[in-house]
């Protein structure tokens, strides 16, 4: 039997790169998966990826940081899909600069997405999960998130706010039977790390113990462990992927 078979995910940030490459993992698990993106197109080009692997997919263009949009998706994914058992809260963005030099709208953009975005979706969801008495939460961090990152103080302090709402989460649900973790990758092969100049890319090399940049599969295999069976015991935990770099 498939580790998550019977079971129905929802990804947020499914478009492209890690999430596209968790809701891929959960569907040749077995998980019929909820692919949210921003857009339309890359929703339902990766649930037809997943549709191709024998499993159903729906597909939902919502914005993140409007409490509304999320308030009516999440409506409309309970009705179509009549429960949800895991909720991976991916979707995120970067609008790197230097702390003097940062607007206002780069701080307010980068906040909004990565981290109100996933207290909008978990909140919305939390009901469902609670009523049920059972639920998978992952929450998809960064190591920047732990270390800080010259250029990224928006980008860092989302992810380490997600840590912390992480943490909060998981005493809160944990009576229920609701697991909530985070993961925290290093550098990771995607359309956010390909515009990395060379230069950048060999001194973050020497930082990785691995000697290797991370791939999206890397990191849906950490989730296809705290969604399955095999880390129910798991809560309030930040799992780092990322080639040993914070160790």
């Amino acid at each position: 039997m498939k580790q998550l078979e019977k079971q129905i995910a929802v990804v947020t940030g499914a478009g492209r790169g890690i999430g596209r490459g968790i809701a891929l993992k959960f569907a040749t698990e077995g998980a019929d998966v909820v692919c949210v993106s921003r857009t339309t197109e890359n929703s339902e080009k990766v649930a037809g990826e997943i549709r191709a692997l024998g499993c159903k997919a729906w597909a939902h263009a919502v914005d993140v940081t409007d409490a509304a949009s999320v308030n009516a998706a999440v409506e409309k994914i309970l009705a179509e899909c009549g429960k949800v058992d895991i909720l991976v809260n991916n979707a995120g963005m970067t609008r790197d600069g230097l702390l003097m030099r940062m607007s206002d709208a780069d701080w307010d953009a980068v906040l909004n997405t990565n981290l109100k975005g996933a207290f909008l979706v978990t909140r919305a969801f939390s009901r469902a999960f609670l009523k049920q008495r059972s639920g998978r939460i992952i929450n998809v961090s960064s190591v920047i998130g732990l270390i800080g990152n010259a250029g990224q103080c928006n980008y860092a302090a989302s992810k380490a706010g997600l840590i912390g709402f992480t943490k909060s989460c998981a005493r809160e649900m944990a009576s229920r039977g609701i697991t909530v973790n985070a993961i925290a990758p290093g550098f990771v092969e995607t359309d956010m790390t390909s515009d990395l100049k060379q230069e950048l890319r060999d001194v973050v090399l020497k930082q990785i113990p691995l000697g290797r940049f991370g791939q999206a599969d890397d990191i849906a295999e950490a989730a296809l462990y705290l969604a399955s069976a095999s880390g129910r015991y798991v809560t309030g935990q930040v799992l780092a992927v990322d080639g040993g770099m914070v160790m």
